[in-house]
């Protein structure tokens, strides 16, 4: 036996077979083409059913193995949004569209976010009303996981495990997941029948022998004193450490509630210090050490590895325990959720196809994949809609920061479900107003 443990680095080495496996059956499978299907997800969807078959022959510490994986989907997920904070915006003062489109699309979020929770919440009070035996909290999963992504959805399912909702995380996760499919089965055809044919490279998810993307990139280290790329990892590395500090300083002085629900937060105190770094490097004018390309594929590698053990890590035997809630409130919400977003972004003045598919790809599953619709309709990201959907994140920050400190008011204030049901209408109503108004005003 080795003197080292080999346990995480194993996992790490599983999902990268699994993600090196989705990239050949989507260049292979022509229905997986079709659908334009991420790799991350296929590897997602194969590493599951190995698990569960080497689970079902007690080949593995399944248990052990799950724990793992949710722990890499955390820790990726929040070097997904430090990465976010310490890449400089590209941002285009003369285009004034551009700000438009961010505010509409993170409106439309402000919207989003309620409607899944009341949904949610509406679904399990009429079946606890019917008799039927589940958390009250379940419901307020589904806009954690199909809004906001896997990452939220497993951090704040860890932390409502400690105040005794079991499975939290995993009924979270299949949100996240469903959220996914329902981008991929509905989102992908929806862009198809809007407009222009990918290319072939596109189509198959990687470029043909003679033809490659060529990128060009300013390095900011020279590389006789440090590699660039481990430069721009490291500030990441740097950012986590203050947000540990500073996060292990502060739960000294809360109680042990609190504290826990706080390490769910780590994303939002992590985007807070990684801005304020970038900021101090501008005050020093080193600022330009930061390099905004590497940081974006650091966000996007973060963004795979965490899809791909988000899905791998989800606990079947659990779906089934929760099957017609889970479904129910998918179903309803992702179907109010595609007409909310159609019906609106149909009276937009400019680019309102492009505006509909990104959110509606980053709603239902992340940023990446409100990236990957967008690139279906505007190939060549010829549009604005790329530079807007980058700085709705921006601006979405303080919405979603709020919406994500009151979801767990049934835990923290004891809040009763139909009280959370109702402070989310009232946030819905609000932000539907407010985008009713920006629309006619400003003419996004």
């Amino acid at each position: 036996m080795s003197a080292f443990s080999f346990e995480s680095i194993l996992i790490f080495a599983f999902l990268s077979c699994l993600l090196i496996v989705g990239v050949i059956l989507r260049g292979t499978i022509t229905y997986i083409q079709y659908f334009l299907i991420p790799s991350s997800i296929i590897g997602g969807i194969l590493g599951l059913s190995i698990l569960h078959i080497t689970k079902y022959y007690n080949l593995i510490d399944y248990q052990n193995v799950v724990s793992i994986l949710e722990t890499f989907a955390y820790h990726f997920f929040n070097i997904s949004f430090i990465s976010i904070g310490l890449t400089p915006s590209q941002k285009d003062k003369s285009h004034l569209t551009v700000y438009k489109g961010s505010l509409w699309m993170a409106f439309i979020q402000g919207i989003n976010f309620p409607l899944q929770a009341v949904v949610g919440g509406l679904v399990v009070f009429i079946l606890i009303s019917l008799g039927i035996e589940i958390h009250p909290m379940v419901g307020f999963l589904f806009p954690l996981g199909f809004n906001e992504g896997p990452g939220q959805a497993l951090s704040f399912g860890k932390v409502w495990e400690g105040f005794g909702f079991d499975h939290a995380a995993s009924i979270g996760l299949t949100f996240a997941t469903l959220g996914y499919l329902f981008c991929i089965f509905i989102g992908v055809p929806l862009a198809n029948w809007v407009i222009k044919k990918p290319t072939e490279d596109f189509i198959r998810g990687y470029y043909s022998s003679n033809r490659t993307e060529l990128i060009k990139i300013q390095n900011t280290i020279h590389p006789n004193s440090l590699e660039p790329l481990a430069f721009q990892v490291s500030l990441v590395g740097l950012v986590i450490l203050i947000t540990y500090i500073f996060l292990w300083i502060l739960s000294q002085f809360l109680p042990d509630d609190v504290s826990r629900m706080l390490w769910g937060f780590f994303f939002l105190f992590g985007i807070a210090f990684s801005i304020l770094v970038r900021k101090f490097l501008q005050a020093i004018k080193k600022d330009y050490l930061i390099e905004p390309f590497i940081q974006e594929k650091i966000t996007s590698f973060a963004v795979d590895f965490l899809v791909v053990s988000t899905i791998a890590s989800i606990q079947i035997h659990i779906f089934k325990t929760y099957l017609i809630p889970i479904v129910l409130i998918s179903l309803i919400g992702g179907i109010l959720t595609t007409l909310l977003i159609v019906l609106l972004g149909r009276k937009l003045k400019n680019y309102f196809w492009e505006r509909i598919l990104a959110i509606f790809g980053t709603v239902t599953g992340t940023t990446s994949t409100g990236l990957l619709l967008l690139k279906i309709v505007d190939p060549k990201l010829e549009t604005p809609v790329a530079k807007e959907l980058a700085l709705m994140n921006l601006f979405s920050i303080p919405i979603i920061g709020i919406y994500t400190i009151i979801i767990n008011g049934y835990f923290w204030w004891k809040l009763s479900l139909l009280t959370m049901i109702f402070i989310y209408l009232g946030f819905g109503i609000i932000f539907f107003t407010i985008t009713y108004l920006f629309q006619n005003k400003y003419k996004a």
